[in-house]
This record gives C-alpha cells, sequence and structure tokens, in this order.
C-alpha cells in the first residue's frame, strides 16, 4: 500500500508539473500536488502510530486527502478537456485508493469497538 500510495503522489506531481507553467491553473496543480502527496505522507505517519486511536485518526486524513484528489481530478477534467485521457488513470487510482483506506478505517474502527468491548465488560 505504501508503495502505491507513493507511487500515485509521484504520478500527480508528474501530471502537475505542465500546469503550474500556465496561471489559469497553477492554484488548483498546487492543491492537487498537495492533497496527492499528503495521502502517501499521512498513511506513513498513520503505520508509525503509537495506538490504534492515533492510527485511525491519520488514516481518516489520508482518506480526506486521497478524495480532495480525487475532486481536484475531476475539476481538471471538466475545465481541461484536452486532458481528460490523461486524468482518466488517476482518477480510477484515486477512487482505488479512497476505496481501500474508507475500508481500512472502517476495519480498524471494528478493532477498536470490538477491542474496548472485550477489555471493558
Amino acid at each position: 500500500m505504501r508503495n502505491r500510495l507513493t507511487g500515485f503522489a509521484i504520478a500527480i506531481v508528474r501530471f502537475c508539473k505542465p500546469l503550474w507553467l500556465r496561471q489559469d491553473t497553477r492554484n488548483i496543480a498546487d492543491q492537487l500536488s498537495r492533497s496527492a502527496t499528503s495521502v502517501a505522507s499521512n498513511y506513513r505517519i498513520a503505520c508509525r502510530a503509537r495506538s490504534r486511536r492515533e492510527f485511525i485518526s491519520k488514516l481518516s486524513i489520508a482518506l480526506e486527502e486521497a478524495d480532495e484528489s480525487a475532486g481536484w481530478l475531476e475539476v481538471i477534467a471538466a475545465t481541461e478537456p484536452a486532458l481528460v485521457d490523461a486524468i482518466k488513470p488517476l482518477l480510477k487510482e484515486s477512487r482505488e485508493i479512497v476505496a481501500m483506506l474508507s475500508a481500512s478505517r472502517t476495519t480498524a474502527r471494528e478493532r477498536a469497538r470490538r477491542d474496548s468491548g472485550t477489555a471493558n465488560p
């Protein structure tokens, strides 16, 4: 998962390079690159969490950033029709990442509830 998220961040940074050169797309490219790289960094932090609560918190941030990345990609696709073909695989990947992180967070929450339930009868 870590490698996949890092690969996604790298692909987004590469995609954003030409967008940074244009004044009309620079801000969106900044937002997209920040959110995509944040997914990878927050997941790494989650993997080093000191508690399950901290893990869920950092995983939630990664999930929010992945969803934000998908949103920025949708904005670019709507405003830059020439880039739709380049965006499709990135958007697909961001949606898959959202699904995986969401499932991971759900599992972590269920385990936390289960563990707290057995610890406090």
